[in-house]
C-alpha cells in the first residue's frame, strides 16, 4: 500500500535515506543534553527500540561539550538540532552525522550577514564533514518574510520558504539533504507535504506532526498524516513526537513502526468525522531544551484538569521551552510555555504573565471558564 516513492536517495553516514530504501524511524533525546549519563541513556533506549537516527539538540557552548562526550561512548547515527544558532555547525559537526537547521530561526543571530550567506555556511560545514543537512520548516516559527508574503496562505508560506532553502543548498553543488515541514495539525501537515512533493518530487521528505500530545490521540494525529501521506508516496524517513515519561520515550520508534507496517499491509485505521471537534490538547515531546522536568507531570495535569471541557472547541498548547514555546501558543486558545521555575501563560498571542508551577493550572482554569463562559454567550 505504499507505492514507489520517487526521491533520491541520500547519505546519513551508512544510512540511505530515499528512494527505494526502507522508511527510517527516528526518535530525539528528552533529557538536558548537558546531563550527559542522562542524555547517552536515552540515546542507548531510543537506539535499542529500533531507531536508524537520534536527534539531540545543542543551545550552547557546554552542550557541544557534552555533545563530544556522548559521541566518545555511542555509535549511534546522531543529528544535532542547531535551534536558534546556527553557528554552532562548525564546533557540533566533528560529533555527529547529520545537521538539522530551521529556516525560520536564521534571522536571529548576525542581522548583517544574509540568509544565502548563513545556508552557505551550513552547506560548508557539512562538506567538510561530510554530514546530511535536514532544512527543518515548523508552522510555528514561520520567517518573518515569508508570513508577510503570504499573509492569507501560511501553507503556502512554509512550503514556498521550504522551497527557497532547496534552491540555496542546490545552488551550492550539496545533494545529502533532506526537507521536514511539520504542524501540530496533521490535515495542515498533510497538505503542505503534498504541495512540496509536487513541487520537489526529488527531494526525501521527514514526516512528523510536532507536538502531537499524549496518547492516544498523538498516536492518533500522527497516524492520520501518516496514512495520507505514506499511502501517496510521500515519505523517507520519520518521527512519531509523543509526550511521555523519558523512560518510555522507545514507544516512539515503536509507534512508528507499527505504522508503517500497517500502511504497507493494507491496515488503516478509520478516523471518527467528530475527532477534530471538542478540546484539543496540544504538547510538545519534551527534549533537552526542556528546562524543568515538571513539564511532562504538567501536560498530564492539564489534559486531566480540562476533561470537563471536552465538548468545547478550544485548543490548548503546552510547550516545553523558551525556544518553541512563545512562537507555537500563539494560534492556540491558551497557551502554556515552561522555564525553569515558572510557566508563562498566554491567550492567543497575548501574555498573561508567568506563573509558578504549583498555581498554574488554577490560573488557566479560570481562563478557561471565561473562554467558555464568553463562548456561551455568544
Amino acid at each position: 500500500m505504499i507505492p514507489p516513492r520517487k526521491t533520491r536517495t541520500i547519505h546519513v553516514r551508512d544510512l540511505a535515506i530515499g528512494g527505494s530504501n526502507p522508511i527510517a524511524v527516528q526518535s530525539m533525546a528528552a533529557t538536558r543534553t548537558q546531563d550527559v549519563a542522562a542524555t547517552l541513556r536515552q540515546v542507548r533506549l531510543i537506539e535499542a527500540a529500533g531507531a536508524d537516527l537520534v536527534r539531540i539538540a545543542v543551545d550552547g557552548a557546554k552542550d557541544v561539550e557534552a555533545l563530544a562526550e556522548i559521541r566518545a561512548q555511542t555509535t549511534a547515527r546522531l543529528v544535532v538540532d542547531l535551534q536558534e544558532n546556527y553557528r554552532l555547525a562548525g564546533s557540533v559537526a566533528p560529533h555527529v552525522d547529520k545537521i538539522r537547521y530551521n529556516p525560520g530561526h536564521l534571522h536571529h543571530h548576525e542581522r548583517e550577514k544574509s540568509i544565502p550567506e548563513k545556508v552557505a555556511y551550513l552547506v560548508g560545514i557539512a562538506k567538510e564533514h561530510g554530514l546530511a543537512i535536514r532544512i527543518g520548516v515548523n508552522a510555528g516559527s514561520v520567517a518573518p518574510e515569508y508570513r508577510e508574503r503570504y499573509p492569507e496562505d501560511g501553507v503556502e508560506a512554509i512550503v514556498r520558504s521550504a522551497l527557497d532553502h532547496c534552491a540555496m543548498v542546490d545552488e551550492l553543488g550539496f545533494r545529502d539533504y533532506l526537507v521536514s515541514i511539520k504542524d501540530s495539525d496533521p490535515r495542515l501537515v498533510i497538505e503542505a507535504n503534498v504541495r512540496f512533493a509536487e513541487a520537489r518530487p526529488d527531494v526525501p521528505l521527514h514526516l512528523g506532526v510536532t507536538e502531537a500530545g499524549m496518547p492516544p490521540d498523538g498516536v492518533i494525529k500522527t497516524r492520520i498524516a501518516f496514512e495520507q501521506l505514506l499511502s501517496r508516496g510521500i515519505g523517507d524517513t520519520l518521527r512519531v513526537s509523543l509526550t511521555l515519561p523519558f523512560d518510555d520515550k522507545g514507544k516512539e520508534v515503536e509507534v512508528g513502526r507499527q505504522i508503517i507496517d500497517d500502511i504497507e499491509h493494507g491496515r488503516f485505521r478509520s478516523v471518527p468525522p467528530n475527532f477534530y471537534d471538542g478540546l484539543n490538547i496540544i504538547a510538545c515531546p519534551s527534549c533537552s531544551r526542556v528546562e524543568n522536568e515538571a513539564f511532562i507531570d504538567l501536560a498530564q495535569e492539564v489534559k486531566e484538569m480540562t476533561k470537563y471541557a471536552s465538548d468545547y472547541d478550544v485548543t490548548i498548547a503546552v510547550m516545553g521551552c523558551r525556544v518553541n514555546g512563545p512562537g507555537e501558543t500563539d494560534d492556540a486558545d491558551l497557551g502554556l510555555w515552561c522555564g525553569p521555575n515558572y510557566v508563562n501563560l498566554k491567550k492567543g498571542p497575548v501574555d498573561l504573565g508567568a506563573f509558578p508551577y504549583d498555581t498554574i493550572l488554577g490560573r488557566l482554569k479560570e481562563e478557561l471558564d471565561a473562554l467558555i463562559s464568553q463562548r456561551n454567550q455568544g
